[in-house]
């Protein structure tokens, strides 16, 4: 089953169980994702990788909004905005730990130490990290280790 079809199943079921906040937030994503194949143009057909982007993108908008709500005193739509994450983030892969990407950002940099192979070293990262590590923390790490 895809993840596009797993999402739509999902749907159904919180329409039956009456889960409203659930089903908004499912039909938000689904919506994103329509919005996607519309962007895309002719056939319409997502891959798996394109769905794990919006997914991500959704999940990263929450994560900022948390964040800008805890600033601004607001706890209790940052609350709401979490419990928005936490369904989006049943999509997703499980993300790495910062140790396990520690490893592979060594790895990856065998030995350079110039500043100004950053953007190619985080391209390489980011290539066989996209979507199980946060690129925020990639970021920080590979700046860490050309320090």
């Amino acid at each position: 089953m895809t993840l596009q079809e797993k999402l739509n199943q999902d749907i159904k079921e919180s329409m039956k169980g009456g889960d409203s906040f659930r089903l908004g937030v499912l039909r938000m994503v689904n919506s994103a994702l329509q919005n996607k194949k519309i962007e895309k143009g002719k056939d319409g057909v997502l891959t798996e990788e394109e769905v794990l982007q919006v997914l991500t993108k959704e999940a990263k908008k929450r994560k900022e909004s948390v964040l800008a709500f805890e600033a601004g005193g607001r706890p209790e739509l940052a609350e709401n905005e979490k419990k928005e994450l936490a369904i989006i983030e049943a999509y997703l892969p499980a993300q790495m730990s910062r140790e396990d990407v520690a490893k592979e950002v060594e790895r990856i940099l065998s030995g350079i130490t110039d500043k100004s192979k950053f953007g190619l070293v985080m391209k390489e990262v980011m290539k066989e990290l996209k979507g199980k590590a946060d690129a925020g923390m990639v970021t920080e790490l590979i700046k860490e280790k050309l320090a």
